[in-house]
């Protein structure tokens, strides 16, 4: 499989994608442990509200943490939910994955595990920040140098980056301490090259903007449990479970909102 999708957009002058994140899917229908809620229903729900949108998107993205604990029947179980979209949907790993076993499973109709998505006039790059028995991120340098090898190769196209882990502090201590380790490579790379319009990440199961350079970084809310904002340790937010919209302009032009179910 070439590790580059390559999509058609349904309007040229505007790409529309989607972004959802740690869906933690787990193997077994129903409650989970986590906070008890049915994380494969409220993805059902967030799904619905993605296909209700006034415009499909061309694509969707998962930025990772996509089952609770890696297995094939909780793969399965992600796969059944996303195999028959009506448009591409690409993933990325979390913590909470399995990068192999993602590969073996999520590689079926609709779904893959491909590291970059051509739209023609924009690039989106799925970036790998998964750790071997860590919470939070690292690039290693094969990695990064992927990321360099591919920003090189888009030229002028601008680029949108995917990844699991926050790449900067998001004033909540306690999801720091599990951020991207060694961000300084990452931006030591990004801040070689014009092209980069933003950057989007999961993990943080909240809303999330800043910018750096120049560039916006986002973070996206989960399709399942909230954690509050700004807090010291561990807590679950009321806020209902979203996604995040893409509006991918000519010249390098975007637009971004969270929508919630």
């Amino acid at each position: 499989m070439s590790h580059t999708l390559r999509v058609t957009p349904r309007k040229s002058a505007c790409i529309r994608l989607v972004q959802i994140t740690d869906t933690h899917i787990a193997r077994d229908p129903g409650p989970t442990d986590f906070e008890g809620v049915d994380t494969a229903a409220t993805l059902a729900v967030v799904l619905a509200a993605v296909d209700a949108l006034p415009e499909l998107p061309d694509c969707m993205v998962l930025t990772g943490d996509l089952v609770d604990i890696p297995s094939p029947e909780a793969y399965g179980r992600l796969r059944a939910l996303l195999r028959d979209r009506r448009y591409p949907v690409v993933c990325l790993p979390g913590n909470h994955d399995d990068p192999d076993m993602m590969r073996a499973h999520l590689n079926a109709g609709a779904l893959s595990t491909h590291r970059a998505i051509d739209f023609g006039g924009w690039r989106v790059l799925m970036l790998n920040d998964w750790e071997a028995g860590s919470d939070g991120g690292r690039f290693p340098r094969a990695e990064l140098d992927f990321l360099r090898r591919e920003l090189t190769a888009a030229g002028e196209i601008p680029v949108l980056i995917c990844l699991h882990h926050q790449p900067v502090p998001i004033g909540s201590p306690w999801m720091d301490a599990m951020g991207l380790d060694h961000a300084d490579e990452l931006f030591a790379v990004t801040d070689s090259f014009n092209i980069v319009r933003g950057m989007t990440w999961g993990h943080i199961h909240q809303e999330f903007s800043a910018e750096r350079r120049g560039i916006p970084l986002w973070g996206t809310p989960s399709t399942c449990v909230q954690f509050l904002p700004g807090a010291g340790e561990y807590k679950v937010d009321d806020r209902a479970p979203g996604f995040r919209t893409f509006e991918l302009l000519p010249g390098g032009v975007l637009a971004t909102r969270v929508m919630r179910t």
